[in-house]
């Protein structure tokens, strides 16, 4: 009814980068097909939960996953706290959105290029909250699988490529984060595949 009125499809939000990237984050299958259809901008980025990919990703909607991914969505688009669409999904465990994303392209390596001050202190004090965006900062899709004990996962980026002994954020690296969560079996897949003490 809002876009037979003249509603802007790609109006920005407070939080949310359009109507498309609140239906995602929403798991919304209809209405992102309905927005998609009617030219929402696939690709727009939000001020905190990055993009629609991101948040479809960070909330585990796989079918949303796949349905922006065919619509050009960009695996490898930075933003959000997480820092893209792979390390959301990576923290937060959903495996099979990881699998789809790594076959669609997704860079096994990417690094979060925010760091943990990127959005804090400025969405607080604005009023930004939401669930699906917390203030972490793990760096990359296998530290946050490690920190967080997804073992499939780790086991799963390992095999895509993921550099084991890659340095950055809050713990370090992979290892340190499974160790400060005493994952004890992430822990040694990790020192298999080369993990430096």
């Amino acid at each position: 009814l809002l876009l037979n009125k003249g509603a802007d499809i790609n109006s920005q939000g407070r939080v949310y980068s359009n109507a498309l990237h609140a239906a995602s984050s929403g798991g919304h299958e209809q209405i992102v097909r309905l927005l998609l259809d009617m030219g929402a901008d696939v690709s727009a980025q939000g001020r905190r939960c990055g993009n629609a990919l991101y948040a479809a990703s960070a909330e585990g909607y796989e079918q949303i996953v796949e349905l922006l991914v065919n619509k050009g969505a960009d695996v490898n688009a930075q933003g959000g706290y997480y820092g893209n669409a792979l390390h959301a999904a990576s923290f937060r465990g959903y495996e099979q959105i990881v699998r789809l994303l790594l076959n669609k392209g997704a860079n096994v390596n990417a690094q979060n290029i925010y760091d943990a001050g990127w959005l804090g202190e400025d969405y607080e004090d604005e009023g930004y909250e939401d669930e699906g965006c917390e203030d972490e900062d793990y760096s990359n899709a296998l530290q946050a699988a490690a920190f967080r004990g997804h073992e499939r996962i780790v086991r799963l980026l390992l095999d895509k490529g993921a550099d084991v002994n890659a340095q950055s954020g809050r713990y370090g690296n992979a290892l340190y984060a499974a160790l400060a969560e005493g994952h004890k079996q992430i822990v040694r897949l990790l020192l298999d595949k080369g993990a430096k003490i």
